[in-house]
């Protein structure tokens, strides 16, 4: 059963006549007719009575409806179709890691809903790896994460790198390792920590690390919000590993401290490993069908455009306090 057979049903039942409805269909009155035979043949009676006027048979008022609602379905999806490929979308659906939600997107986000008012924005904040899945089950369209390339290397994904960035050292202003200017691995991997729950890109990443290094890591707690890290390192002995970005706010706070990790030592266990310094990749992942759809693309251009631009800004303004000290 093909949709043009059910179209050209509807219109013969509708006008009564075979003549008409090949004109409204803008073809021979022939193809209309071997239109509507091929749907009796498959129906197996006939669904109309052939006299002056064609007049519905009993089957013919039975298949009407359904045909109805067929068409009227196909027109309703082939519109809505239409209407997303010109940029008439009614929400577009953003998740993110924690970080970037609080440092980076804020200007992403008011640029976007300035230029599709009409377009509800609605963004969650999420770990990397639960943020890719959820984007692979079609539950949003685009996902800023730290880079997991068991996801984002499918045929499917349409991934951009935003910046590289470090892994740095958060503790108590008052804890032991404080003294390092760079704390050594031998040292670091001495204390307990607070780490990210299952599903967020961090937790896997410093655990990955522990294992090449051949240390054990000792997971304290678990937390994920970045708030709840600086609430519990603040107290004590624990100390959390966490990206440059999650630690923008942290300088002005008297009480923490911010680390960098320095170089491993030749004469520890972890001395096989390259000395480098300790980062992680964050990137926009999207699908090729979503990228088509003018506002995901132009949230894409603008996470492209105005994330790296802040990054190095930061970068900038940085340096100059630097060398202004």
């Amino acid at each position: 059963m093909r949709l043009e057979q059910l179209q050209a049903f509807l219109c013969v039942a509708e006008t009564g006549s075979f003549q008409q409805a090949a004109r409204i269909c803008n073809v021979t009155q022939s193809t209309v007719s071997r239109q509507v035979q091929a749907l009796e043949n498959q129906v197996g009676t006939p669904l109309f009575h052939r006299s002056s006027q064609a007049k519905l048979t009993l089957a013919g008022e039975c298949l009407w409806p359904y045909a109805k609602k067929i068409c009227q379905a196909w027109e309703s999806a082939t519109q809505e179709i239409t209407e997303m490929l010109a940029g008439k979308q009614p929400e577009l659906c953003v998740a993110a890691i924690h970080s970037v939600c609080a440092a980076y997107l804020p200007p992403v986000l008011q640029r976007f809903c300035r230029h599709y008012p009409e377009v509800k924005l609605r963004v969650t904040a999420l770990g990397s790896d639960r943020t890719l899945k959820v984007l692979k089950d079609g539950l949003v369209d685009i996902a800023i994460v730290m880079n997991n390339r068991l996801f984002t290397t499918s045929p499917e994904m349409v991934v951009d790198v935003l910046y590289t960035e470090p892994i740095e050292v958060l503790m108590a202003a008052n804890h032991p390792l404080t003294k390092y200017e760079q704390i050594p691995w031998t040292e670091l991997i001495r204390y307990p920590q607070v780490v990210f729950k299952d599903g967020y890109g961090m937790q896997r990443l410093v655990k990955e690390q522990f294992e090449r290094l051949g240390a054990k890591l000792n997971a304290a707690l678990e937390l994920n919000t970045l708030d709840a890290f600086r609430g519990v390192v603040r107290q004590g002995n624990l100390i959390a590993l966490l990206p440059h970005s999650a630690l923008i706010d942290v300088k002005l706070d008297p009480t923490l401290a911010i680390k960098t990790i320095g170089v491993t030592p030749s004469t520890s266990k972890v001395s096989s490993i390259r000395d480098s310094v300790w980062s992680r990749e964050v990137v926009v992942v999207t699908t090729s069908d979503r990228i088509q759809i003018p506002p995901i693309e132009y949230f894409w251009e603008l996470v492209k455009e105005l994330i790296p631009q802040q990054i190095n800004q930061t970068t900038v303004l940085k340096k100059s306090v630097v060398r202004s000290q």
